[in-house]
């Protein structure tokens, strides 16, 4: 199907590169085409957020990036292995907390941490000490023996991101991470994700949040209809003002609005 897209070549990228490259990436759903041949360059080391309105084209993008959907064109590198020409090897570099995934909610909590361990090659013991120390970190020891299907969104959440991390990955791609997470959980994350950058990985996340964004990550992405509108560092890509005003002025639309003046009028 590449040919339908009339996108540019795809480019190499060495070893040395980027933990996460993205040569003219394209994907179309019947008449739409929903990322129009993006490159995306995310530092290693980075603490990298992609953000972009409702049907942008994010969620698309992650999805090929990391291997569970197949782009129509380009390429996509972690750490310098082609996600679709070296598929295991770029994996096993990876910790993915997709949107919406579905996990096998008849296991345990602590059972789900321990088979994603051993689907990763860890020995048994391994992975169950991991999941122990996941669990507390995460403040789900007391859930760990609940069927996964009887636990909170929130606590989902937890648990799909600690099956994420439990193969010690060098790149996590994490798609809205703290939607439907309380304020102390959400702390907690955060403190993990920070902690594994300052030791060299990588986190790349989506979120509708500028604010979280703005405060937690050094380099950001803004992409709407499918294209990469700008990309670089937090404070470059702001451009001396606030993240939130920036994305604004890039994706376009009013924030005023007009009518609803019943809401505004009192009644006795």
């Amino acid at each position: 199907m590449t040919e339908h897209l009339d996108l540019p070549a795809p480019r190499g990228v060495p070893v040395t590169g980027p933990a996460i490259a993205i040569r003219g990436l394209g994907k179309r759903f019947g008449d739409v085409i929903a990322v129009k041949g993006i490159d995306l360059d995310v530092p290693r080391g980075s603490f990298f957020g992609l953000v972009g309105p409702n049907g942008a084209g994010k969620t698309t993008t992650l999805s090929m990036a990391t291997g569970l959907l197949r782009p129509d064109a380009g390429q996509v590198f972690v750490l310098g292995h082609d996600v679709w020409a070296d598929p295991v090897a770029a994996k096993q570099l990876l910790g993915i907390l997709p949107d919406g995934l579905r996990v096998f909610d008849r296991l345990t909590g602590l059972q789900l941490i321990v088979y994603a361990g051993l689907l990763h090659g860890l020995s048994r013991e391994v992975a169950t000490a991991r999941a122990d120390e996941l669990l507390q970190a995460l403040g789900l020891t007391e859930a760990q023996g609940k069927l996964v299907v009887d636990y909170s969104a929130g606590m989902t959440k937890k648990i799909t991101l600690a099956t994420a991390l439990v193969h010690a990955p060098r790149v996590l791609v994490l798609d809205e991470p703290f939607e439907a997470v309380d304020p102390v959980s959400a702390a907690t994350i955060r403190g993990i994700l920070a902690d594994f950058v300052a030791a060299g990985g990588t986190v790349i996340l989506s979120s509708h949040v500028m604010d979280l964004v703005e405060r937690i990550c050094t380099h950001v992405a803004v992409i709407s209809d499918g294209l990469v509108l700008a990309q670089g560092t937090v404070d470059e890509v702001r451009a001396g003002g606030s993240l939130e005003q920036r994305f604004v002025d890039l994706v376009g639309g009013s924030i005023e609005v007009e009518g609803l003046a019943w809401l505004r009028t009192s009644s006795d």
